[in-house]
């Protein structure tokens, strides 16, 4: 850490900002901007007051106009056919620790809520004393350390607690070429403006470094405009630096070079003058220069103002030039792993060739005894959005490509201003400037060469692709897919056909055509419904530990207002973003599919009732297919009833818990059975003629697990779905939806319907008399309507009592509204009518049906239900163990200060 004032004499770069600390380069997933209180900039290392930026895979914070000097340095979480391995380390994080944190070797505090400060690994899970932070603290979720404490650790990464939930990135391969990490994680692209991009210098270009705080400049400071390439000047992405009128050229030319977080000697570069488009002709006849604005003796005017006469216009805009050289300095990388070397370095002459290179380095790599030809250099752009790869040709000069990078144009223009060795030259400006796409000074700094092994690696790109019509053929969806994209049939396959769901994964034997139809796909209707196109990894099931169990992690963002985005992010850091998915996008299926392989997973589902049938829905179709048929199910409930979630221990809504701590909670839950049935519906007038019949709806068949109403029960939650799906926005907490169910039920008071005589019953295949009722409902867990008993807790001889995976279902009554708030708060229960395992229900007019919180209206006809075979594995949340006699509120019972949902 340093104090600002003196940021410009550190001359060791941190992390951050250096790439050639990265061990292997990965690129960020920026999401859209936000608001992150007590987080700090990991470039500029200042605090984040104003909307910043997150990765969406690891904890990386960062300012808009910084991302573009962040490191490539992001997790690596599957193997992508470069320096591929199968011992994985740390990947240690600077900064952003809670400020109670704990140095795992020291125990000493090494968390600061007022500076970066220590590190942490992104993949470890705590450990039993690694990390207790203090009392009425949040709970550090990862072991942490001191900078230099860090150094005494293993470098091999066990991944801590979560080591038999996380999915380890050796087991996962995904070739990744033309795809950029957003698409690879399934994250949803932000239309937000892209961080670090901008029309001036307000919007696009903040200040950098000590220069961020914009503010009335003394009469004696200037602020300039600072490019670093042709690139930057094309685009005007640029960073303001406020110098003293009176600055010298060798002061300037240094703030300019820490505006672009370049530790090179500034001898090596030199500051040129961009014109304005009025002053072009004029200043580049006259020959002038900048003198600071005055007329003082030599000394204290600007630089080089000592062999020219002052003038009045100043200019604004300036670029850094790489001084040009005859010979360079390189480091070359190997691109396999290899224990204490991490790059060599070499001298790079105009004769040296990329073949010249490859034959240097490889015996100081330890490959001297294999063949030049088993060998290429490959060139690595590091950008913090995307690492691009190219293969330079054998007899390409390799100082001819770096001067390409470092100084694009420099030739063709007249001398600089400002130099690093202070020298006085005068300054013509070039009338054009030329320009050279994706060049710039910060290129070269993110530059790396590796030599790595003339392999080809064989193209292989699955994409998924849902939303077609189901019920079809193979051959049909092949014949769809043609029309639609033209897919070519000599590069691509189709590996899984899944009808039942109307969606296909393809395989793809090309970069470039699975990068199209990607694009394609997602752009392209097909019978007017848009199609879904994700590109799936492949799971290594082979190499999974024994030990490994991965939870297969489902999360309804629209559930629990903006708390499903939060866990999003959260568990694609805390677990492998590869095994969290996103059910607005694809649905279950994709996330059933790439774990289809793993021989022992679980399953945790974010959302309300509603996703939780859905899941299970689908993982009833798709049970047939899993290398694991019956994988357990956990629940975190975001909902407005969550009645299953209430059950099972998981609680009546989430609230802002510590995302590890659900896991934690996950992998010790318990697993128990509860009952399925399936719901026949068989729309048609009962007794009705032929004609009725041809009219009627084909019959179809749903899955539930927690209730199915008929009546005032369904109408109530078929009117709040229609508000909820006419105005989405306002129905962003569990407060106001159940308002919402209170308002609509008070306008259903005065309304009798006589549902008893709309219907008939039969349980066990005997005819059931109704009472005077309002709603049916059939009952599989003893929780109803946000947490009501409706059966109630008495005894009856009649009847069995109930339990979730008995095998039998209980029917209630109501006769109203008033009844069901009644039952709600507890004043009374439903009326009982049966209990059995098999009914039958027969609609003799159009009534409201809702099965799990998803209401319609079923037409007359038939309903049919019954056990739906196995029964489903659910996880109960394991009870907590009670605190011992005397020990403090504060303080669990292993003598650590207790996080928030312990002291509870």
């Amino acid at each position: 850490m340093s104090h600002e004032k003196c940021l410009k004499h550190v001359k060791t770069p941190c992390t951050s900002v250096a790439p050639s600390l990265v061990r292997v380069p990965v690129a960020h997933c920026f999401g859209p901007r936000g608001l992150y209180k007590r987080r700090f900039c990991a470039v500029c290392r200042k605090g984040l007051e104003a909307p910043g930026v997150r990765c969406e895979v690891c904890e990386l914070h960062v300012h808009p106009d910084c991302v573009p000097f962040a490191c490539s340095d992001c997790r690596q979480c599957h193997q992508d056919g470069h320096r591929d391995h199968d011992t994985h380390l740390h990947h240690w994080r600077e900064g952003n620790l809670p400020s109670g944190a704990r140095c795992e070797v020291c125990r000493k505090a090494c968390g600061s809520s007022d500076v970066l400060a220590g590190v942490r690994c992104e993949w470890c899970g705590v450990q039993a004393l690694s990390c207790t932070g203090t009392p009425g603290s949040s709970p550090c979720p990862l072991p942490q350390a001191h900078s230099v404490c860090s150094a005494a650790l293993a470098p091999e990464c066990t991944f801590g607690r979560l080591r038999t939930m996380v999915l380890p990135p050796a087991c996962v391969r995904l070739l990744s070429r033309n795809f950029s990490k957003m698409h690879c994680f399934r994250i949803s692209e932000s239309t937000a403006p892209e961080p670090g991009e901008g029309d001036d210098s307000v919007d696009g270009s903040a200040p950098a470094g000590p220069g961020r705080e914009v503010m009335a400049l003394e009469s004696s400071k200037q602020t300039l405009k600072i490019f670093d390439g042709n690139d930057a000047v094309q685009r005007n992405h640029f960073r303001a630096i406020t110098v003293p009128r009176l600055a010298k050229s060798q002061e300037v030319l240094e703030v300019a070079l820490r505006a672009y977080y370049i530790t090179e000697d500034p001898q090596g570069f030199q500051l040129q003058a961009l014109p304005a488009p009025a002053l072009v002709g004029d200043t580049g006849a006259s020959g002038k220069v900048w003198s600071g604005g005055t007329t003082e003796e030599e000394g204290s005017r600007g630089p080089g103002a000592r062999d020219v006469p002052s003038i009045v216009r100043i200019p604004e805009a300036w670029i850094i030039r790489a001084l040009p050289r005859s010979q360079e300095v390189l480091k070359i990388y190997p691109a396999w792993l290899k224990v204490g070397v991490a790059y060599v370095s070499m001298r790079v002459t105009p004769q040296s060739t990329a073949r010249t290179v490859v034959l240097e380095a490889l015996p100081l790599l330890g490959r001297q005894a294999e063949g030049l030809k088993s060998f290429q250099l490959v060139e690595v752009l590091m950008g913090s959005r995307q690492v691009q790869r190219a293969v330079l040709a054998d007899e390409e000069p390799l100082l001819d490509r770096l001067r390409e990078i470092r100084q694009p144009g420099a030739s063709s223009l007249r001398p600089p201003l400002w130099t690093g060795r202070g020298e006085a030259r005068p300054l013509v400006l070039c009338s054009a400037c030329p320009h050279s796409p994706q060049t710039s000074l910060r290129q070269m700094s993110q530059t790396r060469f590796y030599v790595a092994e003339s392999r080809v690696v064989a193209p292989r790109v699955s994409l998924f692709v849902g939303g077609l019509p189901p019920g079809r053929s193979p051959q049909e969806y092949s014949s769809l897919l043609d029309e639609a994209v033209a897919s070519k049939a000599g590069l691509v396959s189709m590996s899984h056909v899944y009808s039942a769901q109307g969606a296909v994964v393809l395989d793809v034997a090309c970069f470039a055509e699975a990068e199209r139809l990607y694009m394609l796909v997602r752009d392209t209707a097909v019978h007017g419904r848009p199609l879904t196109a994700l590109v799936l990894p492949d799971v290594l099931h082979l190499k999974l530990p024994p030990d490994c169990r991965p939870l297969l992690v489902f999360v309804n963002p629209r559930s629990g207002g903006l708390k499903g985005r939060d866990l999003l992010c959260s568990f694609r850091k805390l677990l492998n973003p590869h095994q969290v998915f996103e059910l607005t996008n694809g649905g279950p299926l994709p996330g059933f599919h790439v774990f289809s392989q793993v021989p022992c997973f679980r399953v945790l589902v974010c959302g309300g009732d509603g996703t939780v049938g859905w899941v299970l829905a689908a993982l009833e179709e798709m049970r047939h297919r899993l290398a694991c048929p019956e994988p357990a199910v956990a629940i975190l409930p975001l909902g407005t009833g969550n009645d299953l979630g209430r059950v099972l221990r998981w609680g009546s809504g989430y609230s802002g818990e510590d995302p590890f701590s659900v896991l934690v909670s996950v992998d010790e839950a318990d697993a128990v059975l509860v009952d399925r049935w399936t719901i026949l519906l068989d729309a048609h007038e009962a007794g009705g003629g032929e004609e009725s019949v041809a009219d009627a709806e084909p019959p179809k068949m749903v899955h539930m697990s927690n209730y199915c109403g008929i009546g005032i029960d369904a109408e109530l939650s078929l009117d709040f779905h229609q508000a909820r799906e006419e105005e989405p926005g306002k129905f962003t907490s569990r407060f106001h939806n159940k308002g919402v169910y209170v308002r609509v039920g008070l306008q259903k008071i005065s309304h009798p319907r006589g549902l008893h005589r709309a219907l008939r019953l039969q349980a066990e295949r005997q005819e059931v008399e109704l009472p005077s009722i309002e709603g049916l409902i059939f009952l599989n867990i003893p929780s109803w309507g946000s947490g009501a008993d409706l059966w109630g807790s008495d005894s009856d001889s009649r009847f069995e009592k109930p339990r979730m995976d008995d095998g039998l279902l209980e029917v209630v009554g109501v006769t109203g509204v008033v009844h069901m708030g009644q039952v709600q708060g507890g004043l009374r229960s439903g009326i009982r009518i049966a209990q059995g395992s098999y009914f039958r229900v027969t609609l003799l007019k159009a009534t409201p049906v809702q099965v799990d919180g998803e209401p319609w209206v079923q037409a007359p006809g038939h309903m049919i239900i019954s056990a739906a075979g196995p029964k489903v594995h659910m996880l109960r949340k394991a009870k907590q163990k009670p605190r011992k006699a005397g020990t403090p509120k504060d303080v669990r019972a292993d003598g650590a200060p207790a996080p928030d949902g312990d002291s509870k």
